[in-house]
């Protein structure tokens, strides 16, 4: 039988009004890779910082390697063994990658001055070791999301760690990626060693776990073996109701308005001649690997990079959008892939934080807020879209990441803008979580909303999308209906590279002046 190597009995652990674990138990056998699954709330982070010294358990105990195993803080932590990768990145995003590496721990000369050429040296050995395209010198904060994971990974591995605990790790990296990164995984774990990894991708799951230990509400559910066990039968443990994934939509009428055109769209940083159009009451999935130029096209829309060529029309009116506040009052709402820089005042309660786009509107009077309308809205939204929080006025930075993502979703629906951008909306959320907000995506298509959702998921482009524009390099390579969108479509023109795009628009799939042609139609 196999040694087991981290053994979790009977923990527990409140904080003030919640109770996070009860009776929490956790196998990890040595060699082994064991998935921990759960809705957003039910307890998985709150674990993991229990195992890496973050915080102390209430009751229960911890076992590494069948001796008791009590760590007094992360330092200690990682001297015992345990090293994390959180799901929220713990960068200096003015140090260089080698900084970020050793940070704490920098050679040095004569016990003062630091050795930058070992420093650099001994970081290219890590990341050569780990087949990780990175520069040591290169500044983190100049990263690409993918990349600043990369060094969280390298950091985590150059402790040696015997147990590895990834939380969500593959939340920013596009499918080639997270093969690079399940391929490191499969070069650690050995006897001796394990992994916990945490995701809410199923398909990856089955493809990088031995195991899979379900929690749900603070509990242990369940431990499967991954390669038995249906996805089916793991989600249904998981939200403790079965799932229906839905159908697949059709395509929306040719005749409905343009309600945002795009034309020769184009960027010095990346983007080339990116025309599209959108749709009343649409949802147009945006594809393409890592790269590709999808944010990039969010952020020129709403102002927040600059256009250095194309127009923009709204209702068939050409409009200039200087920043986000001015697509704000044109109606159009942005909800970002990094949440925490750009969605949310971490500082402030989730209820302020629902209402902020739509304040000055919506909540205030005479220059005084109306707060029994504010708390009203946003405990609305706060049932609707099952964020767990323990009140109203709980700090948005208290949140799981999957619940900090629902108040953001949560306050531009609150806006009631007509054009909704959606980038990586249910990155970092669970499979239960996931279905309320493609219901909810497809309530607000329903009422007329027209929504642009960006997604490195594939299933998750092809459940919602009526037509998918795929990316590859900048430039927009092929618009799919919802009939001809598949895995394979997709992933065969996100991998085009420019000189070899189609000749001409009618081969994209676009027509006249950029736009989406018709079959059938002239």
């Amino acid at each position: 039988m196999t040694e087991t190597l981290l053994e979790a009995e009977g923990v527990g652990k409140s904080f003030p009004g919640v109770r996070a674990l009860h009776d929490m138990r956790l196998e990890l056998r040595s060699g082994e890779v064991l998935a921990l699954v759960g809705e957003n709330g039910a307890g998985k982070s709150t674990l993991m910082k229990l195992l890496s010294g973050i915080h102390t358990a209430d009751a229960g105990h911890f076992t590494l390697g069948g001796e008791p195993y009590e760590p007094a803080g992360p330092r200690h932590a990682l001297g015992l063994g345990i090293s994390i990768i959180h799901q929220e990145f713990n960068l200096v995003p003015h140090l260089s990658v080698a900084q970020n590496i050793f940070i704490g721990r920098e050679p040095r000369r004569a016990r003062l001055l630091l050795d930058e050429r070992k420093l650099n040296a001994d970081a290219a050995a890590l990341l050569e070791r780990l087949r990780l395209p990175l520069d040591p010198r290169t500044v983190a904060g100049e990263l690409t999301v993918a990349n600043q994971q990369m060094v969280e990974i390298a950091k985590a591995l150059s402790y040696e760690p015997r147990v590895l605990i990834m939380d969500e790790p593959t939340a920013a990296l596009n499918d080639a990626e997270v093969e690079t990164l399940h391929e490191l995984i499969r070069r650690f774990v050995h006897p001796g060693t394990g992994v916990i990894y945490i995701s809410h991708r199923m398909e990856e799951i089955k493809r990088i776990a031995d195991r899979v230990t379900v929690i749900r509400d603070g509990e242990y559910i369940d431990t499967l073996d991954a390669g038995t066990a249906s996805t089916a039968e793991i989600i249904a443990l998981m939200v403790g109701r079965a799932i229906d994934t839905g159908a697949r939509p059709e395509g929306v009428r040719a005749d409905r308005e343009v309600v945002l055109g795009v034309e020769g769209l184009t960027t010095k940083a990346l983007l080339t001649d990116v025309s599209f159009d959108l749709r009343h009451g649409e949802i147009l999935g945006f594809a393409g690997l890592m790269g590709a130029g999808r944010t990039e096209v969010a952020r020129a829309l709403v102002g927040a990079d600059r256009m250095d060529a194309g127009t923009v029309t709204l209702h068939g009116n050409r409009v200039r959008i200087a920043n986000p506040a001015d697509a704000a009052r044109l109606g159009i709402g942005y909800l970002s892939e990094d949440r925490k820089r750009f969605g949310l005042l971490l500082d402030q309660d989730v209820k302020a934080n629902i209402a902020l786009s739509a304040l000055r509107e919506r909540f205030t009077t005479a220059g005084f807020v109306r707060d029994r309308a504010l708390r009203a809205d946003a405990g609305r939204y706060v049932g609707t879209l099952r964020i767990k929080t323990p009140s109203l006025d709980q700090t948005a930075k208290n949140l799981s990441g999957g619940n900090q993502q629902k108040v953001v979703i949560a306050k531009w629906v609150a806006k009631d803008c007509d054009i909704l951008i959606f980038d990586e909306p249910t990155r970092g959320i669970d499979v239960g979580a996931k279905e309320e907000i493609y219901q909810l995506l497809g309530e607000l298509a329903a009422q007329g909303k027209s929504i642009i959702m960006i997604s490195s998921e594939l299933p998750e482009i092809l459940r919602m999308s009526h037509r998918v524009v795929v990316m590859s390099e900048g430039r927009v390579t092929r618009v799919l209906d919802a009939a001809d969108a598949s895995q394979e479509n997709i992933m065969h023109y996100a991998t085009l590279r420019p000189d070899e795009n189609p000749a001409d628009a009618a081969e994209l799939g676009l027509g006249a002046g950029g736009r989406e042609q018709e079959a059938g139609q002239p």
